[in-house]
């Protein structure tokens, strides 16, 4: 079982979390989706809920709440990448272009947190880890398989990516894609915007392993949610599919190579 019992090294997804208008629904869909526990958290935290697998951290789910005359922000699902210093690495953020949302904050005993955007727009989180590493479980159904870059600019993403710790090179026996290294090991990847809807902003698209991708997109579908990129095999990957949850919230679904039902 691919449990995560090693901190995770500088520079790597650790964690993602789900901001939605509505927290107890999301909190409802996920569960009969993908077997996940959780409920709205302790006030002190602004309801956060730390959602389950097996007694294990998954994800967190908060309900969206506007400040200082903003409106709330939209349902998205947010990339965390571990930083050993949230605060060095909140410089290099903005030294190389890229945008502070949400400035370096303490949450309680479990760590330090930021959120901001990249040059191109994509928004990504970082987590400096005290009592609190991420996500306990990885690359098994219902839990975290895949972080890929949506971006205007795959060169220049690669150059700020560098601040966290990223390398931007080709992935290893498949031309023709790029992706994020952390000291040689492949940790997501990077594509252009030549797939996508018009419209369609710079973002990180988070990945769920799922042991099958057709019957988990119907479910989704009988659930409220939205197809929008019907399943599809991935040579050397798997059967892919995105797609939208009942608040509008995008993922994707994957059923890796030798993992498909």
């Amino acid at each position: 079982m691919p449990e995560v019992t090693d901190p995770y090294q500088p520079g790597t997804p650790c964690w993602i979390d789900l901001v939605v208008p509505d927290q107890q629904a999301a909190l409802d869909f996920y569960r009969d989706l993908f077997g996940w526990q959780g409920e709205v958290g302790p006030e002190e935290y602004g309801g956060y809920s730390v959602c389950t697998q097996r007694g294990r951290p998954v994800a967190g789910i908060m309900r969206a709440m506007s400040g200082g005359g903003e409106p709330p922000p939209p349902p998205t699902w947010t990339t965390y990448f571990a930083s050993a210093d949230i605060g060095s690495t909140e410089s290099r953020v903005v030294d190389e272009g890229g945008a502070l949302l949400v400035p370096p904050m303490q949450v309680g005993e479990l760590g330090w947190m930021m959120v901001g955007a990249d040059p191109q727009g994509a928004v990504f989180g970082l987590w400096q880890a005290e009592g609190f590493p991420g996500a306990g479980i990885v690359n098994e159904h219902g839990a975290l398989i895949w972080n890929q870059l949506i971006t205007t600019d795959i060169q220049g993403a690669g150059e700020f990516y560098r601040a966290l710790g990223l390398t931007c090179e080709p992935m290893p026996g498949m031309p023709g894609f790029t992706g994020f290294q952390v000291k040689g090991r492949v940790i997501g990847g990077v594509q252009d915007m030549h797939n996508m809807p018009e419209g369609t902003p710079p973002h990180w698209l988070v990945h769920f392993a799922v042991d099958d991708v057709d019957s988990t997109v119907d479910a989704v579908v009988r659930a409220g949610g939205t197809l929008r990129v019907p399943a599809f095999d991935l040579d050397k990957v798997g059967r892919l599919a995105v797609v939208e949850d009942p608040q509008h919230a995008l993922f994707a679904l994957v059923a890796p190579v030798g993992q498909r039902a």
